[in-house]
């Protein structure tokens, strides 16, 4: 189990990291799903990539692990609505070349993503 978790730090790592960059060098994928009721769209597609990237990166730290694993948990929960956009809206779905099946898909995902998290949060 001790391999399995120090190899989900590592795979949780790479991707917050990637993704968070894909933030800056392709605005308009996130763009795309941002809720319409938010306002200042690419400031939060800028400020989540940079979260996603420090949080990753401070999952590779023994000192800094729980508190980016709950830094995450707290992202992942702030971005939902973005998921939950991307299921009601089909300009969005059409503009990921996404299906609502496959954007319906994606949901539980998070809740995963937010127990993965909270498993390295713990200190054993």
């Amino acid at each position: 189990m001790k391999y399995f978790k120090l190899l989900t730090i590592y795979f949780m790592s790479i991707s917050y990291t990637y993704v968070g960059v894909r933030h800056f060098i392709d605005p308009d994928f996130f763009l795309a799903i941002m809720p319409n009721y938010l306002t200042f769209h690419l400031e939060f597609v800028y400020l989540s990539g940079i979260a996603e990237v420090v949080l990753g990166l401070m999952l590779l730290s023994k000192k800094t692990r729980k508190t980016g694993a709950i830094g995450i948990i707290i992202l992942l929960i702030f971005v939902f609505p973005a998921n939950i956009h991307l299921v009601q809206s089909e300009l969005s779905q059409s503009l990921l070349g996404v299906t609502k099946s496959q954007s319906i898909y994606r949901l539980p995902f998070q809740g995963l993503f937010i127990l993965i998290a909270y498993w390295h949060s713990k200190n054993n």
